[in-house]
């Protein structure tokens, strides 16, 4: 089936196209994923090695329904807690969204901070698999490592206003401190473990125990802070290193610096915000993702958009679909969940 770049999913003359967005740990990348979505009819593939699992969306920052604003995502949970899913199981199930996507003549858009998953994806084997039958976009979405810092800082305290500490709470085990399996391993579990301890001991029960129950939970957020920091400098340094090799050289840097500065020092400007994103985030992206897939179809002037022309239908045997509303026409459209194959839109809460 011809998709809306022209190309087919399954080879043909030309490679079908998928857009890759890359960068550190809070910089928008999935809300940019989002964007270019919306304009350019895509859905969105999850390469968060931790959002593919049940749970702890506050700690994990996977996108509400609200912020999804409509868009398809796969792999976005669908892996029990305590399972391990290995770069080969992703490499697996990421090839058949990216498929199923195609095949539904949409763009597909990989979005997510494992970058081991991406290089797996991209350079694992077979030799050049994927990059033998698709042609990539590379955005890096990319900020000041002081400015991020800050901004990471008051993400973190964001999170504690979502119930960060309630949500951790659930996964906390007496007996067992083995944070390296499944979504243990999400920052922000285990860095709370002697506040737990110390909570089911009953230390922090009485009057004269408020001041050290307010010290443990200070030191594990600044933990948090600490770890989720670095996790950014290895994810940059890990692109950095994937950008001197072959087949990674072409990556598109987006700067969104002054975003999070305000975001950090000017929150009661939302206005100021949106414009600094669209001005130095969405607009250089979609300029480049257009010209990249040279789509065809209608232009919606107001918010620069690209729109199909005609509907799709899915054509796959044995899925469950569902009508979705996109760009005011119908589609049939379907979502991937890992483990768990595909699902209706309808079925929303239990496979995205």
């Amino acid at each position: 089936m011809a998709g809306v770049n022209g190309a087919t999913a399954s080879g043909g003359d030309n490679k079908a196209k998928v857009v890759l967005v890359m960068g550190a740990t809070a910089t928008g990348k999935s809300k940019l994923a989002i964007d270019l979505a919306l304009r350019f009819g895509g859905e969105v593939v999850n390469s968060d090695k931790i959002q593919v699992h049940d749970g702890l969306d506050v700690v994990t920052n996977k996108v509400t329904a609200a912020e999804r604003q409509g868009v398809p995502h796969h792999l976005i949970d669908g892996v029990a807690p305590d399972a391990d899913y290995t770069t080969a199981d992703f490499c697996r199930d990421a090839v058949r969204a990216v498929e199923s996507i195609l095949e539904r003549g949409r763009v597909p858009i990989i979005a997510g901070g494992s970058n081991r998953y991406l290089e797996a994806l991209l350079d694992g084997e077979p030799p050049a698999g994927f990059r033998g039958r698709y042609e990539c976009c590379f955005l890096w979405v990319d900020s000041d490592l002081a400015v991020l810092d800050r901004y990471i800082g008051s993400r973190v305290d964001c999170m504690l206003e979502q119930g960060l500490v309630r949500e951790v709470r659930a996964f906390f085990r007496h007996d067992d401190a083995d944070y390296s399996r499944g979504i243990r391993r999400a920052i922000g579990v285990p860095e709370m473990d002697m506040y737990f301890r110390m909570e089911a001991a009953g230390a922090l029960d009485g009057d004269d125990d408020d001041q050290l129950r307010v010290r443990l939970l200070a030191a594990a957020v600044n933990e948090i802070k600490a770890n989720t920091c670095g996790l950014a400098r290895r994810q940059l340094q890990k692109i950095h290193r994937l950008h001197g090799l072959q087949g990674w050289s072409d990556i598109h840097r987006l700067d969104v610096t002054e975003v999070l500065q305000l975001k950090v020092g000017n929150a009661g400007n939302p206005k100021a915000q949106r414009d600094a994103w669209e001005t130095d985030v969405v607009s250089p992206a979609a300029r480049i993702v257009g010209m990249f897939l040279a789509v065809e179809g209608a232009r919606d002037k107001d918010k620069d958009r690209f729109l199909l022309t005609t509907p799709k239908e899915v054509a796959v045997p044995g899925i469950c679909t569902a009508t979705a509303d996109w760009f005011g026409q119908q589609l049939d459209m379907t979502v991937m969940s890992p483990s768990k194959g595909f699902a209706g839109l309808g079925s929303a809460a239990a496979a995205v």
